[in-house]
């Protein structure tokens, strides 16, 4: 029953007093790891020509036309199926000539 004790006079402490410990914790692990981040190549974010800026550029600008490009086609197949059903015509019609 002591060990329980100690568990809840642990957990009776204010929050603050608890963090008391974390930079001590945490000083050890920043140092291991500081020789990593020496060691870390720099990713340029922009392209270093411009032409290589204009390759992604125009890439992206046909990525988008093409979304828009079939945002209309689904748009467009949407309407048909409206009309379609507006007409009356998705049932089968049984005088209609059998393909085979």
């Amino acid at each position: 029953m002591r060990r329980i004790g100690i568990v809840e006079r642990w957990l009776n402490k204010p929050l603050y007093s608890h963090c008391g410990w974390l930079p001590v914790l945490l000083l050890p692990a920043d140092a291991a790891t500081a020789w990593a981040a020496e060691k870390v190549q720099k990713i340029d974010i922009f392209p270093p020509t411009p032409y290589d800026g204009y390759i992604i550029y125009e890439s992206l600008a046909l990525f988008w036309l093409l979304i828009i490009g079939l945002i209309v086609v689904i748009r467009m197949k949407l309407r048909e199926i409206e009309r379609v059903q507006e007409l009356g015509l998705e049932g089968e019609d049984p005088d209609a000539p059998l393909l085979r």
